[in-house]
């Protein structure tokens, strides 16, 4: 029987390692990349929608959801309106008459729509004083014709305007 002799191992070289299989490792997730631009601002206008879906909601139950929704698409374009202001054309009133009017709104007095000048503002009044001859007495002249225009829900106080035709 021949005894062979392995040479010493070189000094530099680095010992020899057993063979040991280790476990497999988890896969570590990497972070996904960065969104591009574009879509952080879709984002935004998602968490804006979000926002104005809330605002609604909140408004529907504490104002009662049809009037939020009847406020919101009927504004009512004359409820800043002042002495001074111009409304559009109404319909014709005769005599003592009321009638009920839709889409009334404020425009430039200069505008070819203008045909009514608003020569005083009452706040705080009930549709009882808006009906009473003696609620824009102190706005109209001698002699002037004068309208009375009011938006109050019922049971509740609102403003009037007090109009006259536009020269």
């Amino acid at each position: 029987m021949s005894e062979q002799v392995a040479p010493p191992p070189a000094s530099d070289a680095a010992p020899a390692q057993p063979a040991v299989e280790t476990p497999a490792q988890p896969a570590v997730e990497t972070p996904p990349p960065a969104e591009p631009e574009g879509k952080s601002g879709a984002k935004k206008a998602l968490g804006i929608i979000g926002a104005v879906v809330i605002f609604l909601v909140i408004a529907g139950l504490k104002f009662g959801l049809a009037t939020a929704i009847g406020n919101f698409v009927n504004k009512d374009e004359t409820a800043d309106a002042k002495a001074g202001d111009c409304i559009a054309e109404l319909p014709e009133i005769k005599g003592d008459k009321e009638e009920e009017v839709d889409g009334a709104k404020v425009v430039k007095c200069t505008s070819t729509d203008a045909a009514y000048n608003v020569v005083g503002r009452v706040d705080g009044q009930t549709e009882a004083q808006a009906k009473a001859d003696t609620t824009c007495n102190e706005f109209f002249k001698e002699g002037e014709e004068g309208y009375v225009f009011y938006n109050i829900e019922p049971g509740k106080k609102g403003y009037v305007l007090c109009l006259t035709k536009k020269a």
